[in-house]
């Protein structure tokens, strides 16, 4: 396999890997690879074998998702190092030998400006960001989502001019301590909604879990609704699916 092959066909390699490791339900190497940019280059050769070509993956992360994983940092590198070299054929002579995770260099030119307002406690939330089998890895607005159908969900309702939060935290204390964090989290008329958006393909949960999950809220007269991602993968099918649930809120205040 020629150095110039090896390269062409990393991308490759990373959409396999990316795949096996959703069929295994590993978030985080899903998350770094997905939301990453990569560049595979030569950093090594040995004279072994009649040469052995020898690869560096870099995977550059946004600073958000990079600070949510940085204890784990070299755990992800080499569950990622060891399923590449896996999944490369027999008989090449190209291989990986490291893979590097960084935090993508901001060009911000008002970086400064913004260190400064968060000193003095501006832009600070509350968003979820510690869940670690389902990373909110996607940053729009200086807020955390999870996917882009998420995003184009928080495009349309926004628009609507709708009182809601997008991945809050809301936590019961007591004997028994919950936490829950739910895609969005809309009030209208007195009224409060969760919207779900479904459709991860690497987060899955069981009807049963996800009552277990929303007890908390569904017990204080919390409204939940479900949606598909397929129906928000657009900003036009968000936009209809956010009408469809500002809908569904107006027939729950009809009706009490």
């Amino acid at each position: 396999m020629s150095e110039d092959f090896f390269i062409k066909q990393s991308e490759a390699f990373l959409a396999t890997v990316a795949r096996l490791f959703a069929l295994e339900g590993a978030t985080k190497e899903v998350a770094v690879l997905a939301n990453s940019s990569s560049k595979v280059e030569q950093t090594d050769y040995d004279n072994w074998n009649g040469g052995t070509y020898l690869y560096t993956l870099f995977l550059e992360i946004s600073i958000p998702l990079y600070v949510q994983l940085q204890n784990e940092i070299e755990e992800i590198q080499q569950n990622i190092f060891d399923k590449l070299n896996q999944v490369i054929p027999d008989g090449s002579n190209s291989y990986f030998r490291n893979v590097v995770i960084t935090a993508q260099l901001s060009d911000d030119p008002n970086w400064r400006e913004k260190a400064k307002n968060w000193l003095s406690g501006s832009h600070i939330n509350n968003q979820g960001k510690v869940r670690s089998d389902n990373i909110a890895s996607r940053v729009c607005d200086g807020l955390l989502f999870r996917s882009q159908p998420e995003i184009f969900f928080y495009k349309a309702i926004k628009s609507l001019g709708v009182s809601f939060a997008p991945l809050p935290v809301f936590i019961k204390g007591g004997k028994k301590y919950k936490r829950i964090e739910p895609d969005f989290f809309i009030i209208k008329d007195g009224l409060m909604l969760v919207v779900e958006v479904d459709g991860d393909t690497v987060h899955q949960e069981t009807p049963a879990e996800a009552h277990d999950r929303t007890t908390m809220l569904l017990h204080e007269g919390v409204y939940f609704e479900r949606v598909k991602a397929s129906e928000c993968d657009t900003f036009e099918k968000a936009l209809e699916c956010a009408q469809k649930v500002i809908g569904i809120i107006e027939r729950h205040k009809a009706s009490r």
